[in-house]
């Protein structure tokens, strides 16, 4: 699709202009985000999805609408996967619920930032060297592999491990040990010290930017069109804040989640080494967009439904099995 620089300067000012309103409207003043609060404001970042992917399809047509879609949908089900460790983030970092909101709220927005490098640089290398095609399936067909073999492993506790960067900076930076309101830095003894809040901020940001590893070649799968990758992500991610509480609560129900994301990066990993072996000059079969859509949309409705269904029969044998306890124990 033929993107203007007035369109890119345009959309990127309308993004930013979200996130302001995002901010002053919801944001703003620390506070405990309940469901309804959490579900009117991810029914806007949906809505607000639909009508960009509108916008595209009168701009462009069918063909970069359905990318946009199809870009969307696998990168929100990628993010949902991610809020598992953003949990286990707030927790390590004992984070108040009154400001968890705040957090990822900036977390997010380094993200994006992130992602746009990342984005860039991908966008760059499809467009030199078609070869990056077949790199990037089989990365994705070996994460979908690991997805799997991680998921059949069992349910063992999982724990959040700093990265590089955040290490490094705790070390050469002091912080205090007690959060001060939203404040990221204080002053004590004359001297600068950083607080929890600015530590989780970019634990939030930069760990997410090792899940960018397997989204940003996931959607290049779908599109190389830079101007879609990046707003599929943007909309995806910008929505992320909301979501996270309101199924914080069920992310432990979706039991067979990690199944349904394997599949789905497997299946675009297939796809992308069949463009790469296309573009090599190999008469093969490539998946459109609308088979994309259909699998991904599909795949994640059956993990979901079976998901409840495995929680809802694991919460009566659990239930059973106290009832049974207690009558022995009685």
């Amino acid at each position: 699709m033929d993107v203007s620089v007035s369109l890119w300067v345009g959309t990127i000012g309308v993004l930013i202009a979200l996130v302001v309103a995002d901010f002053f409207i919801g944001g703003r003043k620390p506070h405990e985000v309940s469901i309804k609060e959490a579900g009117i404001w991810t029914a806007v970042w949906v809505a607000l999805a639909l009508l960009f992917g509108g916008f595209l399809w009168w701009y462009g047509g069918s063909q970069p609408a359905g990318e946009f879609f199809a870009g969307y949908i696998t990168e929100k089900s990628l993010s949902v996967d991610n809020l598992f460790v953003f949990i286990l983030i707030m927790g390590k970092f004992a984070v108040p619920r009154i400001y968890q909101q705040r957090v990822l709220m900036v977390g997010v927005i380094i993200a994006l930032v992130l992602r746009a490098v990342f984005i860039a640089g991908g966008a760059a290398l499809v467009a030199e060297f078609s070869w990056v095609f077949y790199i990037f399936g089989a990365f994705l067909i070996w994460t979908a592999y690991k997805l799997v073999k991680e998921a059949m492993g069992g349910d063992e506790e999982e724990e959040f491990e700093e990265n590089r960067l955040l290490k490094s900076i705790e070390q050469r930076f002091p912080s205090t040990d007690k959060y001060h309101g939203t404040k990221l830095t204080i002053k004590q003894n004359g001297k600068r010290l950083m607080t929890p809040m600015l530590i989780v901020m970019l634990a939030i940001g930069t760990t997410d930017v090792l899940f960018a590893l397997d989204s940003i070649p996931a959607i290049f799968g779908l599109t190389q069109d830079p101007y879609i990758v990046f707003t599929a992500n943007a909309f995806a991610l910008m929505g992320l804040r909301q979501l996270y509480f309101l199924i914080g609560g069920l992310l432990k129900k979706l039991v067979h989640l990690s199944y349904g994301l394997s599949v789905i990066l497997g299946f675009i990993g297939v796809k992308l080494v069949l463009h790469a072996l296309h573009e090599s000059g190999v008469h093969v079969p490539e998946i459109g967009i609308p088979l994309s859509l259909g699998v991904i949309g599909g795949v994640l409705v059956i993990t979901t439904i079976t998901s409840l269904m495995a929680s809802k029969k694991q919460e009566a044998a659990e239930a059973a099995e106290k009832a049974q306890k207690d009558e022995i124990d009685a």
